[in-house]
C-alpha cells in the first residue's frame, strides 16, 4: 500500500526539539492545507460538526533505520527499554503518527479550504496522510490503564520568565510557550544544570536552564527566518 500525502500541517515549530509530545499538552496551533488534488471543499462538509479530529501523519524527520523490537522512551530516562508496540516512539516500522486535535474552524483562501486546529505536536511542513472526526462515545475510555505514560504524566517544571524576556513574546504565543516549557523539552537523561538549550517556536530562539525543578528562560530572539505559521 502507498499512502498518499493529503496535506501538510503548517505549525510554529519549525524543528523537532521542544515540540510536545503528544497532541493536547498546549495550545499550541496549526493549519492543514491540503495538497491541490484534495481541496474539493466537499471533502469537508459537516466537519465543523465535530470538536476534535484525529490526524494520521509521517514522522518526516525521522531517519530511516532498521527495526528495532524495543526502545528507550525519555519519560524513563532514556536508559530503560520498553517494547516499540507499547511506546508511541517515532522510530517504527512504519513511521505514521496519530494525533488527536481540536477543530478550531474552517478558512477559505487561495489554498481551497484550510483547517484551523489547535493542541498540534508536530514540526511545520509535516505530511497528513488521513484525517477522521474523533467520537466521544466510542474513543473516549477514562477508566482505561495508560502505563508508564500514565505514572509520569503529571511531570511539571516550575518555569521562571523574567519580565525582559517575556516582553519579547508576543502575547497569542505567551501560554502556549509557558505549557511547553513546563512540560521540559530536554530528553530525561540530560540533567545538567549548567548547559543551555535553545528550542525554536512561533519565529523565536528561546533559551533556557534547568536545575532541579526549575526552568530559567535565559534569552529570546528573533530567528533569522520563521519557518511557523503565516
Amino acid at each position: 500500500m502507498t499512502l498518499k500525502i493529503i496535506a501538510r500541517i503548517h505549525t510554529d515549530f519549525p524543528e523537532k526539539f521542544g515540540v510536545p509530545r503528544q497532541s493536547g499538552l498546549a495550545d499550541t496551533k496549526g493549519k492543514i492545507v491540503f495538497e491541490p488534488g484534495y481541496r474539493s471543499p466537499d471533502a469537508l462538509r459537516g466537519i465543523e460538526e465535530y470538536s476534535r479530529l484525529w490526524i494520521l501523519w509521517g514522522f518526516s524527520e525521522v531517519s530511516e533505520e532498521s527495526f528495532r523490537p524495543t526502545v528507550r522512551p525519555p519519560r524513563l530516562g532514556g536508559n530503560q527499554r520498553v517494547g516499540v508496540f507499547a511506546t508511541r516512539s517515532p522510530f517504527r516500522p512504519n513511521p505514521i503518527g496519530l494525533s488527536c486535535v481540536r477543530m478550531e474552524g474552517v478558512e477559505k483562501g487561495k489554498e481551497g479550504c484550510v483547517l484551523c486546529v489547535s493542541g498540534v505536536d508536530m514540526t511545520d511542513g509535516t505530511p497528513v496522510y488521513d484525517i477522521k472526526p474523533y467520537l466521544p462515545y466510542v474513543d473516549a475510555f477514562p477508566d482505561a490503564l495508560g502505563g508508564f505514560a500514565g505514572r509520569v504524566k503529571d511531570y511539571r517544571l516550575s518555569v521562571e520568565f523574567p519580565g525582559e524576556w517575556l516582553e519579547r513574546v508576543p502575547e497569542e504565543h505567551r501560554e502556549a510557550l509557558r505549557e511547553i516549557l513546563s512540560q521540559d523539552p530536554r530528553p530525561s537523561y540530560q540533567d545538567d544544570p549548567r548547559r543551555v538549550y535553545k528550542m525554536s517556536y512561533a519565529g523565536m530562539g528561546i533559551c533556557f536552564t534547568v536545575s532541579g525543578e526549575i526552568l530559567t528562560v535565559r534569552e529570546v530572539s528573533a530567528l533569522e527566518k520563521d519557518g511557523g505559521l503565516a
